[in-house]
């Protein structure tokens, strides 16, 4: 994190920012041991982040869509987890089938992020609308900061 914010402070073209104490350290698809319901189980945590009361988190749109940091609202019911992201509303194979170049380009029009055949199959277009994900959530999480994307790196 240190290095990052390095890199960041030294590019000429961004506003001087101030940073807090607060870092966000939010990783998805992994099981961890916890405690819940008084037994000590295993937690898999695909597609998804922990969300206990206080924790910090990411959760991306698409590669057009907002994205938001949260804190976790501690939902015993959810094994304080929340999702991850906007989530796929079609395959990899149906959007490549589905979406063309110039549609992806409209997609993300004003945002820095390829725009090629390769990365078709993460057009805005192939996933679920995060207002939706974000209101289907709303005991899991509260909203702390929106992210308004300008930048969006993929492989």
């Amino acid at each position: 994190m240190d290095a990052i914010l390095e890199a960041v402070r030294a590019t000429p073209d961004l506003p001087p920012f101030t940073m807090t104490d607060e870092v966000v350290n939010c990783h998805h698809n992994y099981v961890s041991q916890e405690m819940h319901f008084g037994e000590e189980v295993f937690v898999t945590r695909k597609g998804a982040v922990r969300a206990g009361r206080g924790d910090l988190g990411i959760i991306p749109g698409s590669m057009g869509a907002r994205s938001f940091i949260v804190r976790g609202l501690g939902n015993r019911d959810s094994f304080m987890s929340c999702s991850h992201g906007a989530g796929r509303s079609m395959s990899r194979t149906e959007a490549r089938r589905r979406f063309t170049i110039a549609e992806h380009e409209a997609a993300t029009a004003g945002i820095e992020c390829r725009k090629d055949a390769d990365v078709i199959d993460e057009t805005p277009g192939a996933y679920k609308s995060i207002d939706a994900v974000m209101a289907a959530q709303n005991d899991l999480v509260e909203v702390v900061h929106t992210l308004h994307q300008v930048v969006c790196v993929k492989g």
